[in-house]
């Protein structure tokens, strides 16, 4: 249960500057290995089903979650080993998402940069400045995100500028869709020079000249701490600058961007499914027509739940394989390692897509109408699915995958593939 106040809480959609959140006065606890990060993971997610209904419908910042989420070690199990991190399997990071998401999906994206952004330090990052950046993930550092923006061509066309001024760099700009930054200690901003070349610079949050603002507005994923992020002559020392390397050669940046997005959509459907099977068992009516006492009676409604656990099994089954495929090209890095954990991730981004949309509709049509009231707020599940889906489009994961098999073409390397 959340521990905030009536007039604690803050809601989404303010259309104002978000005062930044205190620093960790403890260091998070340090998870040792993957066991421990699952177990965490389904404590916490008890702990954030309870309200993630309220907090949707109200529009409640999960203010007090994101502490307990982050000094619960969570967000550093992908930290190496080498770092005094975890360093987890990827297939136990989506595991872990994937968990969370199905409590509170909107909890489970604040941490979507983070852990990629954590991948990127360890690609891109000088032996320097993994030790210190890692040194601050491990005490309970957030990372929030100020990548992409909202009027240039395309996702990859950024037009927010960094200059050298020698000790310091300095950036200006503007950011739209950033996830988790109004909860984020440090904020890191991609950036490109004159020369087209793109870098993160990981800005403290509290930095003169970096306003975040509490404007998301979407209809689904509410209370992501979104927003958007305005970059006014903002001053970063050259130590936290990490030039983007990661797709210059083949890497699992890619891929490990795309699997946590797989991991959230697949926890969208395991909680919808879950609230399917207990609508229909405690409150759904049967059809006339069925002759059943019961609306778990119904077979046609029995054989529907069958088709969306087979679904949603087959996704947990694809996530596990890329997650595992990530980790093979993490340590041996070349074209075919890395096409193959890209490919591998795609398949279940194509599936975890279709079922957590199949899932968060057949909700209604299984539990009926009386699912649409307003006091259950089952609708989040749908919008959420619908909203979240659109992060990268499937149909070009059909295209990569039938290309790679059919032709032999590897796949681009990009932050959406």
């Amino acid at each position: 249960m959340s521990t905030q106040t009536a007039t604690a809480r803050v809601r989404v959609n303010a259309k104002e500057p978000f005062v930044a959140r205190p620093k960790p006065s403890t260091p998070a606890h340090v998870i040792r290995d993957d066991a421990e990060a699952i177990a965490v993971a389904r404590r916490l997610a008890a702990q954030f089903r309870e309200e993630s209904a309220l907090r949707d419908r109200e529009g409640w910042l999960p203010l007090d979650e994101v502490d307990v989420y982050s000094q619960s070690g969570l967000w550093a199990i992908n930290v190496p080993k080498a770092y005094g991190g975890a360093g987890v399997s990827y297939a136990t990071l989506a595991e872990v998402v994937k968990i969370i998401s199905a409590a509170d999906s909107s909890i489970a994206q604040v941490t979507q940069n983070h852990y990629v952004l954590v991948a990127h330090i360890d690609l891109d990052g000088t032996p320097e400045q993994k030790r210190e950046l890692f040194e601050l993930v491990l005490k309970g550092y957030r990372f929030g995100n100020a990548f992409s923006e909202l009027n240039s061509r395309n996702v990859a066309a950024f037009e927010t500028k960094v200059t050298d001024l020698g000790d310091t760099v300095e950036v200006n700009g503007e950011k739209f869709y950033t996830t988790g930054a109004l909860l984020a200690h440090i904020v890191p901003i991609v950036a490109v020079n004159d020369a087209g070349e793109g870098f993160l610079v990981f800005a403290d949050r509290e930095a003169p000249g970096l306003t975040v603002i509490n404007d998301w507005s979407s209809f689904g994923q509410r209370t992501t701490a979104s927003g958007s992020v305005k970059i006014d002559k903002v001053q970063v020392a050259k130590s936290r600058v990490v030039p983007i390397k990661a797709f210059d050669t083949p890497t699992a940046a890619g891929a490990i961007s795309q699997i946590i997005q797989a991991a959230i959509d697949a926890g969208i459907a395991d909680g919808a499914i879950a609230d399917t099977i207990e609508f229909v068992r405690t409150r759904s009516r049967p059809w006339i027509d069925s002759g059943k006492e019961r609306a778990g009676e119904d077979p046609f409604t029995i054989a529907a739940i069958g088709r969306l656990a087979i679904t949603q099994h087959a996704t947990d089954a694809l996530l596990a394989r890329a997650g595992q495929l990530i980790d093979a090209a993490l340590v041996t890095p070349n074209e075919d390692t890395v096409s193959q954990a890209t490919i591998a991730t795609a398949e279940a981004k194509v599936l975890s897509t279709e079922n957590s949309i199949e899932a968060t509709n057949k909700l209604f049509e299984l539990a009926g109408t009386r699912a649409t009231l307003a006091v259950y707020n089952l609708d989040r599940h749908w919008r959420n699915a619908r909203v979240h889906t659109l992060h990268d489009p499937v149909r070009w994961k059909f295209f990569h995958v039938g290309n790679y098999y059919l032709n032999q073409v590897n796949p681009p390397r990009h932050p959406w593939n």
